[in-house]
């Protein structure tokens, strides 16, 4: 059973997911490229897969977090051999990217009071987020317990840009990670379909906390205040 919700947050960025080959090299890349080391994180059962997190709160986005995620080798994962993991995780082509140029942003998690709902509006544009999984991973804080929006073929949709709907239960992973001297300023997404996209993030709640640009190549740039100056994260690939 999941946890009672924490129900005293309203919609916002939860975390940015950076996708990794290995746990290894992405704190390497943080390492590099942030100038701070991710010390938190843990192992996800129903997927197979492991984290490594880092607090980015700011005045901007007060609960956000960067998560560096990798399939974790030889882990068993609680859902069906047919199902992909979440975030594309298993694409052949995304995996190649990150295996010829590094680690690299992906994707964004929105957190929401109200899942159910949150599905159910964009139903009615259409758009499937998927079924809402009860997840949790330990830690050595306790349990974390969440409800998350998962397809089945694993698909981020819209490219990375409308975000996976996430429901927490008591307790978030901010609430114990310390400050890491990263912030995170501004979430800009970039889409040739910008009106659908606006529309989604305005029923889903977060509309007022990203901005939503037409272009012709999907991307998504987080910007960040880091001991290294200011970085932006993007989600383009070089050719």
């Amino acid at each position: 059973m999941t946890a009672a919700a924490d129900s005293t947050w309203p919609p916002c960025v939860d975390h940015l997911v950076v996708l990794a080959a290995d746990l290894a090299s992405g704190v390497a890349w943080c390492e590099r490229t942030l100038g701070v080391t991710p010390t938190a994180g843990g192992e996800h059962p129903l997927m197979g897969t492991h984290n490594r997190i880092l607090n980015v709160s700011s005045a901007a986005h007060p609960r956000a977090y960067l998560e560096v995620i990798a399939i974790k080798p030889g882990a068993p994962r609680a859902i069906p051999e047919s199902a992909r993991r979440w975030f594309d995780m298993d694409d052949p082509v995304l995996q190649l990217q990150v295996a010829a140029h590094g680690p690299r942003l992906i994707h964004w998690v929105a957190s929401v009071p109200d899942v159910e709902a949150r599905c159910a509006a964009l139903s009615t544009q259409d758009i499937d987020r998927g079924a809402i999984v009860a997840a949790s991973r330990p830690t050595a804080q306790g349990l974390l317990q969440w409800q998350i929006t998962v397809r089945e073929d694993g698909l981020r949709l819209m490219d990375g840009c409308l975000p996976t709907l996430i429901q927490w239960g008591p307790v978030h992973p901010c609430d114990s990670l310390p400050a890491s001297g990263v912030q995170l300023q501004s979430l800009a997404l970039q889409h040739p379909q910008a009106a659908t996209l606006q529309a989604a993030c305005e029923a889903i709640g977060v509309a007022a906390q990203v901005a939503v640009a037409a272009g012709g190549a999907p991307r998504l740039a987080a910007q960040l205040a880091t001991p290294r100056g200011t970085v932006t994260l993007s989600s383009f690939t070089p050719e």
